[in-house]
C-alpha cells in the first residue's frame, strides 16, 4: 500500500515538472520591418495633421458644478484647497 502512495505521488509531481519541459520554439518577436520612404512620408502626414487637430480642440473650462449653490463655499473647495485651509 505504501508503495502504491509513493508511485501516486511520485506520478502527481513529474506533471508539472513535465509540463515545464520541452517547448515548442516559437518566435514571439517577429523581425523587424522597416518602412519605406513612401510610408515615412505618409506617417509623417499623419502626424502633422493630427498635431493640427489637437489644437483646434478648445482648452478645458473649469468643471461646471450644478449644485455648487446647494452646498456650502467651503463644501464646492476641492479637497486639496480645504485641506491647505485647514492646516493655517
Amino acid at each position: 500500500m505504501k508503495i502504491l502512495h509513493g508511485v501516486a505521488v511520485l506520478a502527481l509531481l513529474t506533471g508539472p515538472a513535465l509540463a515545464q519541459g520541452e517547448a515548442p520554439h516559437v518566435n514571439l518577436v517577429p523581425e523587424i520591418q522597416h518602412k519605406t520612404p513612401e510610408e515615412k512620408a505618409q506617417d509623417a502626414i499623419r502626424q502633422k495633421a493630427y498635431q493640427e487637430s489637437l489644437r483646434k480642440i478648445p482648452d478645458a473650462q473649469a468643471p461646471n458644478d450644478p449644485w455648487g449653490g446647494v452646498r456650502g463655499a467651503e463644501a464646492s473647495q476641492p479637497k486639496a484647497k480645504r485641506k491647505a485651509n485647514q492646516a493655517n
